[in-house]
């Protein structure tokens, strides 16, 4: 892989930090005089922001939430509307999405962001990629990941989600060395590629960019998932970690031991329960401040992501901090009999489950106000009828998956046997851009419930 040794994440620790806290009072000093929401902040908290000099002095700032941006979205807007050439939402799978607004400013620094983070992946010009991601319905994702591959100067190939016989006809038609799409689709392109004789381990792919899930563990280790991809397809396997709000991707590198920071984008915090900077490796709650936007930039928004960082220089020899890969989400922590665990924990199982059509789990309050956890799984009917011992026997199957969760989390959900379509009716609602796999009941009145 070809390094620029002159950049930032190269430098020193203390120079990495020096280089932030710079770039950090300018953007302080941008929101002062172009943000009406944080000049109300800065007011209301008598925030002098020529005081904040270093990274440790960001405390004394109150976070920005979620909810603010719903509720004063045009407030976050820095500049006139004239100067707004696109218009994107989060996903609001959790929530209402929220509009951000960018200037051709940002559409740059989006590109520079994914530049930086496929080189940090092992890309560079003449490799061809495929995308699996679309690049419409108001996503930042698809479009920043073109722009980035366009700066590069790598190719692109622009197939968007799903449809396995368009993704190999696609393969074997151009020849792509990489493709970059939601890890757990990847299963079922090897399954279409078993069932219709596609010999895919000799394909011209050799790395595959996963986006929106994990692929590994907090000890890098390959998760579930990964394992199952790994064993099926060798191929490289690099896992990232972005959103919306930060415009900002932590991308593996060759060695796989989290998600690199890209010094003059984004500057992170991990925050503990009592809203203060935990010790670095510990996990807490990822909180961003944005360095470069000139749309919609944030001051110390809580992602509600929880992970670790970790301070020591990486085997690839660059020394800005990385991040772990995600537990969760803050607000999605379950406690199941005794066992505090996370949504993506339970979907590993369930991802590497092959009689596991598709899936939705629930969350709710039980009477003994305790989480009650009820996984529903629509079946392959394919892998069920070949098994005899599951063939006529529904308990077998949820045995078998429940042994599989006590397995690896330690302890068991209720599990329901549910028709595919019933599962895919909750996965793809009409207005939903991801697809809805957690689906918390927790603090509704009962009449609210419906699993």
């Amino acid at each position: 892989m070809n390094i620029n040794k002159n950049d930032i994440e190269f430098a020193s620790a203390e120079e990495i930090k020096s280089f932030q806290e710079a770039k950090m009072r300018d953007a302080l000093a941008y929101l002062q005089q172009n943000s009406r929401y944080y000049q109300r902040m800065f007011e209301r908290y008598r925030i002098n922001v020529e005081k904040i000099r270093t990274i440790e002095d960001l405390v004394n700032i109150p976070f920005t939430e979620k909810k603010d941006l719903q509720l004063f979205n045009e407030d976050f807007l820095c500049v006139p509307k004239e100067k707004v050439i696109d218009y994107i939402t989060t996903s609001g799978t959790l929530s209402d999405p929220v509009t951000f607004c960018c200037t051709e400013k940002d559409l740059q620094r989006l590109a520079y962001n994914e530049k930086k983070s496929f080189e940090c992946a092992g890309l560079q010009p003449g490799n061809i990629l495929q995308l699996m991601v679309t690049l419409d319905k108001r996503f930042m994702a698809g479009l920043a990941y073109f722009l980035g591959l366009r700066e590069l100067g790598a190719s692109v190939i622009r197939v968007g989600n799903g449809i396995p016989e368009l993704q190999w006809d696609t393969i074997q038609r151009i020849r792509p060395d990489s493709i970059m799409c939601v890890p757990s689709f990847i299963p079922r392109l090897i399954q279409y590629a078993e069932d219709h004789g596609i010999d895919y381990q000799n394909s011209s792919v050799r790395k595959i960019i996963g986006i929106g899930e994990s692929l590994r563990n907090q000890d890098f280790s390959l998760n579930l998932l990964g394992e199952q991809i790994k064993s099926k397809w060798d191929v490289e396997l690099y896992a990232t970690y972005s959103s919306t709000e930060m415009g900002a991707t932590f991308s593996e590198c060759e060695y796989g031991v989290g998600g690199h920071v890209h010094p003059e984008l984004i500057i992170v915090e991990i925050i503990g329960e009592d809203n203060l900077p935990v010790a670095d490796g510990e996990t807490g709650e990822v909180v961003v401040t944005t360095l470069g936007v000139e749309g919609m930039p944030l001051l110390r928004f809580r992602t509600g992501d929880m992970c670790a960082k970790i301070a020591e220089q990486c085997p690839c020899g660059r020394n800005s901090y990385r991040l772990t890969p995600l537990v969760g989400r803050k607000n999605n922590m379950i406690k199941l009999k005794g066992t505090t665990l996370y949504p993506p924990a339970l979907m590993d199982v369930l991802n590497n489950t092959p009689f596991v059509q598709n899936y939705v789990i629930y969350v709710q309050d039980s009477q003994q106000g305790t989480d009650e956890v009820v996984v529903k799984v629509g079946l392959n009917a394919e892998v069920v009828e070949e098994n005899a011992r599951f063939k006529d026997h529904p308990e077998e199957i949820v045995n078998e998956l429940k042994n599989r969760f006590r397995a690896h989390v330690r302890v068991a959900p209720v599990v329901q046997i549910a028709s595919v379509e019933e599962v895919q009716r909750v996965n793809f609602p009409p207005s939903a851009r991801k697809p809805v796999k957690f689906v918390d009941l927790r603090g509704m009145k009962n009449e609210e419930c419906r699993m």
